[in-house]
C-alpha cells in the first residue's frame, strides 16, 4: 500500500508492496513481529548490543522514520527517536497503558523530577518488563496496523490477540513463581524494573535512576544500609551496564551478583526466553517456594 489509511500522507512500503513499520528498539521489535506477521516489513532503529537510550539517528533513519507506514516506540526510553515522530504514524507504547513514576513511587528525593529532565517524561518507561502491560500493547498495536493497512486488518487483530494470550500466560507464570519468597526487594544496577515491581508486589531499589549516571557516595551508602536491613542476598547487575559498582556494593554487604536483563537489547533467545530467564534468577535470589 502506498498511503496510510490514517491520513498522515505517503507512507514507504517493501518491494513487495508490504508496509513499512519501524520499531525503536527490540522488546517492541519482538512485540510487532508478533502483530505484523508475514503482512508488514519490520525493522528495528537500535543495533544489538546497543544501549538505546544512545542512539543517534543518521539522515537515512530519518527519512525511513517519515516515510513508515507506523513507528512504534515508548516516549522516555530514545530522545532522538521522540524528536524524530510526530502524527498519526507514531505508536507510544506507553501512551495505551497506566504507568507509574520513575523508580515506582514519587519519592522525596526528587526522583521523578530528575527522570523528566533527563528523559522528557516523569514517568518510568520501562513497560515491557511487565508482561500485563505488553499484553495491552498487543491489543492496541494490532488496532494501529488493522487502520494502516486495512486488507489485513483482521490478521493483524488475531496475531495481535494470540500475543497478547501468550503475555497473558507468562504473566500468570510470574505471579505463580514470584508469590510465596523469603525476600520481596530487588536491588538493582539501575531502576528499570519498576513495573515487574509493581505487578509482583515486589520493591525495587536502585543504585542509580539512569544506567549512564554514576551514583554518589551518599546514594551508596543509603543502597547499602537498606540492602543489610532487608537482608537482600543478591544486587543484581545488567548485561550493557558495567557491573563494576554493583559488585562493590556486593562485596561490602556480604551479598553475590546475579544478572536481572532489563531487555533493552536483543538478548541470547528472544523475548519470553529472556524474561523467563529473569523469573529463574529472581526466584533463586528471593528464595521463593516451588
Amino acid at each position: 500500500m502506498a498511503t496510510s489509511a490514517c491520513g498522515a500522507g505517503s507512507a514507504e512500503t517493501a518491494a513487495d508492496g508490504r508496509p513499512e513499520v519501524i520499531a525503536a528498539f527490540y522488546p517492541l521489535q519482538w512485540l510487532t513481529e508478533q502483530v505484523a506477521g508475514p503482512d508488514a516489513n519490520v525493522t528495528v532503529l537500535t543495533a544489538p548490543g546497543v544501549e538505546p537510550h544512545d542512539l543517534e539517528l543518521g539522515i537515512q533513519q530519518m527519512t525511513k522514520l517519515q516515510d513508515a507506514a507506523l513507528t512504534v516506540y515508548v516516549k522516555g526510553v530514545q530522545p532522538a527517536v521522540d524528536d524524530a515522530v510526530s502524527g498519526d504514524t507514531a505508536f507510544d507504547a506507553a501512551a495505551v497503558v497506566t504507568t507509574i513514576p520513575a523508580g515506582g513511587h514519587a519519592d522525596e528525593e526528587g526522583h521523578t523530577e530528575e527522570h523528566a529532565a533527563e528523559h522528557g517524561v516523569s514517568y518510568d518507561p520501562h513497560i515491557w518488563l511487565d508482561p500485563s502491560r505488553l499484553a495491552t500493547v498487543a491489543g492496541k498495536l494490532g488496532e494501529r496496523l488493522a487502520a494502516a493497512d486495512p486488507d489485513h486488518a483482521q490478521a493483524y487483530e488475531d496475531r495481535a490477540a494470540k500475543a497478547a494470550g501468550v503475555l497473558g500466560g507468562l504473566d500468570q507464570e510470574f505471579a505463580k513463581g514470584l508469590a510465596a519468597c523469603a525476600g520481596k526487594t530487588l536491588i538493582t544496577a539501575h531502576e528499570a524494573f519498576g513495573y515487574l515491581a509493581d505487578r509482583y508486589k515486589l520493591k525495587q531499589v536502585g543504585i542509580t535512576l539512569d544506567p549512564e549516571t554514576e551514583p554518589s557516595p551518599k546514594r551508596l551508602s543509603e543502597v547499602a544500609a537498606l540492602a543489610r536491613s532487608e537482608g537482600a542476598t543478591t544486587i543484581f547487575t545488567e548485561s550493557l551496564v558495567s557491573p563494576k559498582v554493583a559488585e562493590v556494593l556486593a562485596g561490602e554487604v556480604g551479598a553475590k551478583t546475579a544478572v536481572l536483563d532489563p531487555l533493552e537489547s536483543k538478548p541470547a533467545g528472544d523475548y519470553l526466553t529472556a524474561m523467563r530467564g529473569n523469573l529463574e534468577t529472581l526466584r533463586t535470589a528471593l528464595g521463593c517456594a516451588a
